[in-house]
């Protein structure tokens, strides 16, 4: 989360040096600090750490957002991208945000619509990026669990109950609550469910 006086960083990714340069004003002009970029290679090469993308769609906007997203990731970075186009086309959009692009920006660019995009996505990707680090945190918890407590809890994610658990498993209730226990005791009681459930997917 920003500081009062920690301005959020917009990274600007068009390979129109005049047009980057004009965004990159307005980005300014809107309180937020902007680097600039090229290409996706010359910004993956920086692989920023937060802040939220501004990538300019060249026709094929849903390759950008996952080249960017998949780019990122390998080095364990994640990053909103918003993409923007010259009175793109529905299906353009669609596609972008299908591939996981946050927002849709059309050209010319002006500062209110701007700023809320900005403001709102960065407000979501916070949200995402703290359920991302839960669920990391789960899947390390998870990794602790012998092959018998993975079992208990892959069939408990199902739903099934601990009678249904100890039939597929041959193993007695007992047992089952035992192997039950042992398993929350490892992954603690601060993991919510639902980061269990995908991290265990």
């Amino acid at each position: 989360m920003r500081g009062m006086n920690e301005r959020l960083m917009v990274h600007v990714l068009d390979s129109q040096s005049a047009r980057r340069a004009q965004i990159a004003r307005l980005v300014f002009t809107a309180g937020y600090h902007a680097e600039i970029y090229a290409d996706r290679s010359e910004l993956l090469a920086h692989a920023p750490s937060d802040g939220v993308v501004l990538a300019c769609d060249t026709g094929r906007g849903d390759e950008i957002v996952s080249e960017l997203t998949e780019g990122l990731a390998e080095v364990g970075n994640w990053l909103p991208v918003v993409m923007f186009a010259e009175a793109p086309s529905t299906g353009r959009v669609v596609a972008a945000v299908k591939a996981g692009a946050f927002d849709y920006l059309s050209l010319p660019l002006d500062i209110s619509p701007l700023r809320a995009a900005i403001e709102r996505v960065s407000v979501e990707a916070e949200d995402m990026r703290a359920s991302r680090e839960r669920a990391a945190e789960a899947r390390q918890r998870i990794a602790r669990l012998s092959t018998r407590e993975r079992e208990v809890l892959d069939r408990l994610t199902a739903g099934f109950s601990n009678k249904a658990i100890a039939r597929e498993l041959e193993i007695s209730p007992r047992t089952v609550e035992i192997h039950r226990m042992k398993m929350m005791g490892k992954l603690g009681t601060s993991i919510n469910p639902v980061d269990l459930t995908m991290a265990a997917r």
